[in-house]
């Protein structure tokens, strides 16, 4: 259909199968924040009040702004490393990503079982990662001198996986020039003029047109100038890519799913709304060099918050943060090769699916200690389930409809009863520190 720029017509947009389908993305952070790469690692987003989230922030992308205040360890550093008169805008003269190969990246993002790629076209920080006609501060002209997000769009496309683009639209740095010490100034940046919301409109639509992605990752909210604008774009866009996607960060106008960071929108959680979690593998979403592995969800953490994530009708956009010479580290490239390794076994109760609506739940904890969580499609129901003993082990799941055939996805010996809603798992040979374990139901 033909959309109008009109919000009773964009709200007849429907949420397209390919992303119901995809369930992992990858998200990529990668910038000028990358060249210095560093940020105390203090928690995770919703966890930390604001007093010291903004003198302390564990984002790396958030760099500039954490050096803007003028206090706190970020700042410290700064000043200790590059000197309190070093602006930040010369960071462009030593980011040269020397080492980058997208083809590369995007090999192990498939390798990963990502089914789509979205990396930040423009941070808060305004350095653009295309060759934009609306700005020369951007990677053509300075830095790697490369079209970052042309070329990884190619490669993207050529393994036949979903592009998708993050852009900052309501934060510019370049044009909010007061430091950003609280949530509230977050959402009310100084930039209010009608000149930057046309320029992030401008550019919005220019990604439209260069790139045509799949899906538009907004970042905090809109311009408040250019509310008004918003039809007009969201039309353009359905109408330019038919099975197009946008999140929740609009000022409320419009989405096509909502959106949870790390404990940062936890309300979203649940079967009324398409939703994605979006998080990094450490605490930041920028590389920081600082970040260790304790810091790092393990590689069975992982595989647990895509399945929970996944079972409540959830996508999981898990970002890496490359460093500047464009090697991801490898203890995320590790995390996700192992990903990998468990969905080639058990995709098949990923893939697809959908959350489980009958009397069992998306959710359950056994008798006997391990939590289930329960996906379904077509007509099979899958139990995906987290904690099962080594050795020997006895499982009971309540309230399933039917199950006339159970089998083991990443194989195994295992039998089975089932008798007035109670299937009765037996399982035998489960090794030590087992993965979320995964039998397919057929009724």
């Amino acid at each position: 259909m033909r959309f109008k720029p009109e919000l009773d017509s964009i709200r007849e947009h429907k949420v397209p199968a390919w992303y119901e389908d995809a369930k992992f993305g990858v998200f990529i952070h990668w910038g000028l924040y990358s060249v210095p790469a560093w940020a105390p690692p203090v928690g995770e987003l919703g966890s930390i009040p604001d007093d010291v989230w903004f003198t302390s922030n564990p984002y790396a992308e958030w760099y500039m702004n954490s050096v803007r205040v003028g206090k706190g360890p970020t700042w410290e550093h700064h000043r200790e490393v590059y000197g309190s008169d070093f602006p930040y805008e010369r960071f462009t003269e030593m980011w040269r990503a020397e080492n980058w190969n997208p083809r590369e990246w995007v090999s192990l993002f498939k390798e990963a079982g990502a089914r789509y790629i979205v990396p930040v076209t423009k941070h808060h920080d305004g350095f653009c990662l295309w060759d934009s006609d609306y700005t020369d501060y951007n990677t053509c002209r300075f830095g790697p001198r490369r079209d970052i997000i042309g070329e990884l769009c190619r490669a993207v496309r050529e393994e036949d996986l979903r592009f998708g683009v993050y852009y900052s639209g309501l934060i510019d740095w370049r044009f909010a020039k007061r430091p950003m010490f609280s949530g509230y100034d977050v959402k009310h940046p100084d930039n209010i003029g009608y000149d930057y919301s046309d320029y992030a409109y401008n550019q919005t639509i220019e990604l439209i047109n260069k790139y045509k992605p799949s899906l538009i990752f907004n970042d905090i909210g809109w311009p408040y100038k250019g509310e008004k604008d918003l039809p007009y774009l969201f039309a353009h866009y359905y109408n330019t890519v038919e099975e197009g996607v946008v999140d929740d960060r609009w000022n409320d106008v419009w989405c096509d799913y909502a959106t949870k960071e790390y404990h940062a929108g936890e309300d979203k959680v649940g079967l009324a709304k398409k939703w994605e979690e979006c998080r990094g593998i450490g605490l930041s979403f920028g590389y920081n060099q600082i970040e260790g592995d304790e810091h790092l969800l393990s590689p069975d953490g992982l595989v647990r918050l895509l399945v929970r994530t996944v079972a409540f009708n959830g996508n999981l956009l898990l970002n890496v943060g490359p460093r500047a010479d464009g090697i991801i580290p490898e203890n995320q490239a590790s995390r996700l090769r192992y990903l990998g390794s468990w969905l080639r076994k058990n995709g098949e109760a990923i893939y697809g699916t959908r959350p489980y609506t009958g009397a069992a739940g998306q959710k359950q904890e056994t008798e006997s200690g391990e939590t289930v969580y329960i996906t379904r499609k077509d007509d099979a129901v899958y139990l995906l389930v987290d904690g099962v003993k080594p050795g020997k082990s006895g499982i009971r799941i309540r309230g399933l409809d039917a199950a006339a055939d159970v089998r083991a996805l990443g194989g195994g010996r295992s039998s089975f009863t089932f008798e007035n809603g109670v299937l009765a798992l037996s399982l035998d040979g489960v090794p030590e520190k087992a993965p979320v374990l995964v039998f397919a139901v057929k009724s």
